[in-house]
């Protein structure tokens, strides 16, 4: 197999019927959630949460669909390192979905909130909920699933990275903003199908074409089956904390605020994360078969490229149509997220019509988003680790603590905890410090010095007790 610059050459009528049939679909069952039902009594309410009536079903499939945004970016972490992928964006993540579910889900209910900012002003304070929104902004703006769209779009099709990023970041803020939050369950729900079918897809036909587990030990390094794939410990670890910001996700607290009940919570959890551990099963191994096939590839092309050579006639249409799925799915989520953080959080006093703000949010968001992407345009993995880092350093300490102790954090004392965390962190990265001590990331000063500053305040109140 030799990759070409696209796969246009490899495509015949079956696939663009296929690849434009699921486009279709998606855009129908964004139009359909948009219009389906009667007409709502609270709109921002109904154009945020869906009127808080987000069945079992739909909350499993917009929830699986919104994680897998940056398809080539866990590929190019599998092309690089192997299984080191499936430790640390996989098996570290289920064990915060399961800590969320038998241990966060039920608190949250206890909240009717909107947003997670707005949940942090409920158990803190005002302006714990503008610093969590600030914080939240940051990490929500997909930025690596703006670029993920882009590659994907000069890949599939030769349009240029920046202008893929344009046109398509403009495709999803336009169907996002015509219904909201039902417009993104609801092209979720196709996204969700199409997406595990191509990835399961491409295990079948690869283990038909070359065999199992015995190919890829004989065409791979021996690295790629170590668990910490030829990085340290605590690089490794690192993403295991990392994981736990899953424990203040807005786009899972978006679905538990939407949720019709507090039973489809903890139960969509737990079906989902099964979904997950298969879908990254899938990858994983689609993305390892990639690396023994194709090992000159450019690490985050490979698995695409090599799974369109692989696949029959109209099941390559079907297979981009799943890999633009898995990009859309989290894009139009975390667009949405960005811009109810922006117009509701940030920016409610200045607006009444919290809808209107809502949409134009989205297109600024976007905007933002490929200007981020376009400067940033790095690895994935150090994209993720740098927005990922700050957000639950900051944030997941403070929270957390509000939950152990509820109405014993202060206002305040949320607000320092936070900004020292960013404040320890950003000095960290910055000053000029010894070799052994440079090696120590600086989201454990973050996650320190958040922890330290709750724990101190909180036995000096006991002593005065």
């Amino acid at each position: 197999m030799l990759a070409k610059l696209t796969v246009v050459s490899y495509l015949g009528a079956a696939d663009w019927w296929v690849f434009g049939a699921v486009l279709a679909l998606t855009l129908a069952a964004a139009l359909y959630g948009n219009f389906r039902g009667k007409r709502p009594r609270n709109k921002t309410l109904d154009y945020l949460l869906m009127g808080r009536k987000l069945t079992l079903p739909l909350f499993v499939a917009t929830l699986v669909a919104t994680w897998y945004g940056g398809i080539f970016g866990v590929n190019e972490i599998t092309f690089n390192y192997g299984i080191y992928n499936f430790v640390t964006q996989g098996l570290f993540w289920y064990a915060a979905y399961l800590i969320f579910a038998f241990f966060i889900a039920d608190k949250v209910t206890k909240y009717q909130s909107v947003t997670l900012p707005d949940l942090a002003g409920s158990m803190f304070g005002p302006k714990a909920a503008k610093v969590a929104a600030a914080f939240t902004f940051l990490y929500i703006t997909p930025v690596a699933y703006v670029l993920s769209l882009g590659m994907f779009l000069n890949m599939a099709f030769g349009i240029g990275v920046l202008p893929g990023m344009i046109y398509g970041t403009l495709f999803v803020c336009l169907y996002t903003a015509w219904g909201g939050f039902k417009s993104v369950v609801f092209s979720d729900l196709v996204q969700f199908f199409v997406m595990c079918a191509a990835v399961f897809l491409v295990v079948v036909f690869s283990v038909r074409a070359f065999g199992g587990l015995a190919f890829l030990q004989t065409h791979l390094p021996p690295s790629h089956f170590s668990v910490t794939g030829g990085n340290g410990v605590w690089n490794t670890l690192i993403w295991g904390f990392i994981a736990l910001a899953t424990l203040i996700d807005p786009n899972f607290y978006q679905r538990c605020f939407a949720a019709e009940n507090p039973s489809v919570i903890k139960k969509g959890v737990l079906i989902s994360t099964f979904i997950w551990f298969c879908f990254d099963l899938c990858t994983t191994a689609g993305a390892l078969y990639a690396r023994a096939v194709l090992p000159q590839a450019e690490a985050a092309q490979a698995y695409f490229f090599y799974s369109v050579q692989l696949l029959p006639a109209g099941l390559k249409g079907f297979f981009i149509a799943g890999i633009l799925a898995i990009i859309l799915s989290t894009l139009n989520s975390f667009l949405f997220i960005a811009s109810n953080t922006l117009s509701f959080d940030l920016l409610r006093t200045r607006f009444k019509n919290v809808v209107l703000s809502n949409r134009l949010s989205l297109f600024a968001a976007g905007a933002l988003a490929v200007v981020m992407a376009q400067m940033l345009h790095g690895s994935f993995k150090e994209i993720w680790l740098t927005m990922g880092s700050y957000f639950s350093a900051c944030l997941l300490a403070p929270i957390l603590a509000g939950y152990l102790w509820p109405k014993r954090i202060s206002d305040n004392l949320f607000v320092c905890a936070a900004l020292t965390s960013a404040a320890a962190m950003t000095a960290w990265k910055c000053l000029p410090l010894p070799q052994n001590w440079a090696q120590l990331d600086a989201f454990y000063i973050g996650v320190a010095t958040g922890a330290l500053i709750l724990f101190f305040n909180r036995r000096k109140k006991k002593s005065h007790a």
